[in-house]
């Protein structure tokens, strides 16, 4: 009896990671180069997430040497064994409580999720970010008083460990915790209502020697506002930069950046070392977020970093994170439908623009992972019209598609805007279609459907075939299910 696939995956991964290996580590062969203090968020909101082999093995071949990831996945984590990757591992915000509260239960935390790893140095651990932006105004103050003490607790546990010189704790804030009112870098401050918090953490991370750790996105400001003045968001220059006392500022980054550096000197920690923590443009999802903005905007920063020229208030080289490593079908959209597209790679860790990580702003495609699986070479698509077909079922079968599955490049200004009612139809079937594992039962939608072997890809719309991964899939849709369980009772008909 062949065994399912989920069994097989320990098999497989094992295989592709050893076959891998003996290909890519040639004894001689020259090693990429990027950018000194350039690294890169590699997220796993993904339904077929890439084994972590395979992208380790991919960081290493664009000569990538630092990572940040969001939790501390053994599986991920234990990837990175030999590699001499810089990591950064994360806490996520529900942990944060416990964390704050109970100094044994970080202890414990700490053992599990960092000295296992880092003993013999195996695994080249260096910062631990608690929580992730924290301070959002979203969040109404949720962790507003328990982020710092979380961080007291897990550094003294690091430090209990041994391990206190080598690895700091941080926590990744957005950008929001501090504002200008005149938008000019010189009256930025940190927000009243979380004033007090960042001050004992800013003295925290003065007195241990860990960066102050902010997510900026120039995307963000464009998207946010419509009169914004678009090459600001770039690097390439403006025609009319803004002036701040003796500085001038070519784009809202510097600007940003500097705002923050003013907010620091304002409560006397100004020598605080300051890490980008996020950094990028997204390719879809919004009429900004295109491969060739996200090319303009990754070649004009790289370049930046190369230069190690700064910002007016900070010069010389600095580190930052981009984001992100690959696309992340199961990302929240409450903030936008560009959120599922902040790769530099997609899904399966093929390239979708030219940058050149060196900074030397050379044409070239970033290098692929190598050794994924597809699944079969099939999609499902809405059947040619015909008249013995309920048509009025496809609004339903539609709205049920993109609930469990992934439309967010049917939007406006998306690249599968253009598409005709049948393709945007097609298009959300087989995105279900793919997340269920190539079902036939997926593929249905009361008869409206059918499975083709001819690529529906059309123009800009690219319809993917989901890749083999490592059997979570299933309780990726569980969970989905679950949340949509409004969908699931008024359309199970159309299944």
């Amino acid at each position: 009896m062949a065994l399912p696939k989920f069994l097989m995956w320990p098999f497989s991964l094992t295989w592709l990671f050893l076959v891998h290996w003996q290909l890519h580590h040639v004894e001689g062969a020259p090693e990429p180069e990027a950018v000194p203090g350039i690294g890169i968020n590699w997220g796993l909101l993904a339904t077929h997430p890439i084994n972590p082999p395979i992208v380790v093995n991919m960081l290493k071949d664009n000569g990538i040497k630092k990572a940040k990831i969001f939790d501390t996945d053994p599986w991920v984590v234990s990837a990175f064994t030999g590699s001499n990757i810089e990591l950064m591992v994360g806490i996520p915000n529900d942990q944060l409580r416990k964390l704050a509260r109970d100094a044994n239960y970080a202890h414990d935390w700490v053992k599990n999720n960092v000295t296992k790893f880092v003993y013999k140095e195996a695994v080249n651990i260096r910062y631990v970010s608690v929580g992730n932006e924290p301070f959002l105004r979203s969040y109404n103050g949720s962790f507003v008083n328990i982020t710092f003490p979380a961080m007291q607790n897990v550094q003294n546990a690091i430090d209990k460990a041994g391990y206190g010189d080598k690895i700091k704790v941080t926590t990744a804030l957005n950008a929001d915790v501090y504002e200008s009112k005149t938008d000019k870098p010189s009256d930025g401050e940190f927000r009243p209502d979380v004033f007090h918090a960042i001050k004992e953490i800013v003295q925290f991370l003065d007195e241990h020697n860990s960066p102050f750790l902010v997510n900026i996105y120039p995307f963000l400001s464009l998207y946010q506002n419509e009169g914004f003045p678009m090459d600001f968001a770039f690097f390439d220059g403006v025609a009319n930069p803004v002036t701040d006392n003796d500085k001038e500022y070519h784009n809202v980054f510097d600007a940003n950046f500097d705002t923050l550096v003013w907010s620091l000197r304002k409560i006397d920690h100004s020598n605080v070392n300051i890490v980008i923590g996020e950094i990028g443009w997204p390719t879809d999802g919004n009429k900004h977020g295109t491969p060739s903005n996200a090319k303009r905007f990754y070649q004009g920063f790289l370049k930046k970093m190369a230069s190690k020229t700064g910002t007016p208030l900070r010069p010389g080289p600095m580190d930052a994170y981009m984001f992100s490593l690959l696309d992340e079908d199961d990302k929240s959209i409450a903030p936008g439908n560009f959120e599922r597209h902040w790769g530099i790679f997609r899904y399966d860790g093929k390239p979708k623009f030219e940058v050149d990580f060196s900074g030397n702003g050379e044409n070239k495609m970033p290098i692929e992972a190598k050794g994924v699986v597809y699944q079969e070479r099939k999609w499902c698509v809405i059947k040619p019209f015909d008249k013995s077909l309920n048509m009025s079922s496809l609004p339903g079968a539609l709205s049920y598609a993109c609930a469990l599955g992934d439309c967010t490049s049917l939007g406006a200004g998306s690249s599968c805007a253009n598409q005709s009612e049948d393709g945007s139809a097609s298009y959300a079937f087989n995105s279900y279609f793919q997340i269920s594992d190539q079902s036939v039962e997926a593929c249905d939608f009361k008869g409206l459907a059918n499975i083709v072997t001819d690529d529906p890809t059309n123009g800009t719309c690219f319809f993917p075939i989901q890749i083999e991964s490592s059997g979570n899939m299933l309780t990726t849709l569980l969970i989905k299910v679950g949340l949509f369980a409004g969908f699931s009772l008024i359309f199970l008909t159309f299944m």
